[in-house]
């Protein structure tokens, strides 16, 4: 069956309350974006949703999910998936998926859905191709969406992890264009070493979806919710749509 929807989102720990602390409500615009993009895509035909982000290698993860944000000093416990006694699932989710799986939780209407869920990690360092295939074969035996998780450059003034690089504007730039016209192509032309330099943790699930919107023929419609850079950190919130 063929992808319906994608929403994108980041994915910095900040983004939850009980870690941003007295400063959480800084990124108040950036937390309401991802509550309506996910919305947005629960609100699809989709009857499975994938949640795709960066980690060390690519892999299908076990349902049940399970992560902790204690690793950012706070232990807040996210689960996604039934959790019956004795059923094994995938404990010690990567950062994308686990702030992927805190937003679906914030939406608990799609728990009573009989939605199903799916996470999956693609390698950060990955060539173009490998994600695009990635993409091309994720598919479902049912209408299903993506949720992207990913993170722009870390380069955007000398406050930034990364300090600061003159090309990353122009890098966030670019994604924020392709995302707002659904343009595949564009996502698919962003350079792995030049992503790598200006510190992007969203390069390579971003060309996952160009690979999955190309699989599902087509055209696409973008709408570009959020594009800032608060921290020094590009955040871009979209959804893409079926025309």
């Amino acid at each position: 069956m063929p992808l319906v929807a994608a929403a994108v989102c980041p994915h910095p720990p900040l983004l939850i309350p009980e870690i941003a602390g007295a400063a959480a409500p800084e990124l108040d615009d950036l937390r309401a974006a991802c509550d309506a993009a996910v919305a947005r895509l629960l609100d699809s035909e989709a009857r499975t949703v994938l949640v795709i982000g960066a980690g060390d290698r690519g892999a299908d993860l076990d349902s049940p999910f399970r992560g902790s944000f204690a690793p950012w000093g706070v232990p807040l416990e996210v689960r996604l998936g039934d959790h019956p006694d004795g059923l094994v699932g995938t404990d010690h989710l990567p950062l994308s998926l686990l702030v992927g799986a805190w937003l679906l939780g914030r939406r608990p209407s799609a728990r009573n859905r009989g939605m199903d869920w799916r996470m999956t990690t693609v390698g950060a360092a990955d060539p173009v191709d490998t994600c695009a295939d990635l993409g091309a074969r994720l598919g479902s035996d049912q209408p299903w969406a993506l949720l992207v998780m990913g993170d722009g450059s870390a380069c955007r003034g000398e406050k930034a992890p990364g300090y600061a690089d003159p090309r990353a504007e122009a890098y966030d730039e670019t994604v924020a264009r392709a995302l707002a016209d659904a343009d595949g192509d564009a996502l698919l032309g962003l350079d792995p070493g030049l992503s790598t330099q200006l510190k992007v943790a969203g390069r390579a699930p971003w060309q996952v979806l160009a690979g999955a919107a190309r699989a599902a023929g087509d055209r696409w419609r973008g709408e570009l919710r959020y594009h800032a850079a608060p921290y020094g950190v590009g955040y871009l919130v979209a959804n893409w749509q079926r025309p």
